[in-house]
């Protein structure tokens, strides 16, 4: 089973995600890479978050990419928060700033491939950008138009997708 989540930020779509697992085993798939050699505080901060409300029989991934994870885990549940710093970590190991969107068409058939070859059940987090003002900056808007593809790519592949916003959860697709 595939279930996508999608919300903004601090919309609770995390919180919604880790309750689908319940007191089940998980891998829970980190995406967020440090720019640079460390996170800034804020980042570092909402990395403790996270790490502090998983179960301790849960194991994290944090060092592999997601589509390694994928095709690694063939067994039970993975978690996989979020795709869109995956994107982002992608993005920049390229130095892709300029054009993500010509990188996109490789990373979508990339995990495309991963997903369907896939035989865990996988639940992804998103953050969703199409409902947000018009970013000033060039490289934010191609990063907005990049994860919004990736987003309806990864919607068309999975089984369910749920909207989160202010903590309530909407069913798009069953």
């Amino acid at each position: 089973m595939r279930t996508l989540i999608l919300g903004g930020a601090r919309s609770g779509k995390s919180g919604v995600a880790e309750s689908l697992v319940g007191d089940a085993d998980c891998v829970y798939v980190a995406t967020a890479r440090p720019f640079g050699k460390e996170f800034d505080a804020d980042f570092k901060a909402r990395i403790a978050s996270h790490r502090q409300r998983r179960p301790s029989h849960w194991t994290t991934e944090d060092q592999r990419d997601l589509c390694e994870c994928l095709a690694q885990h063939s067994t039970g549940i993975l978690l996989v928060d979020d795709l869109a710093t995956w994107l982002t970590a992608r993005i920049d190991a390229a130095n892709a700033w300029d054009s993500p969107m010509a990188l996109l068409p490789s990373l979508e058939r990339e995990l495309c491939e991963a997903l369907a070859a896939a035989s865990a059940d996988v639940i992804m987090v998103s953050a969703e950008v199409g409902m947000s003002v018009i970013p000033e900056h060039p490289s934010a808007r191609a990063f907005r138009d990049a994860l919004g593809s990736l987003n309806q790519m990864v919607a068309g592949q999975s089984d369910r997708v749920l909207l989160v916003i202010a903590g309530q959860t909407l069913e798009l697709k069953a």
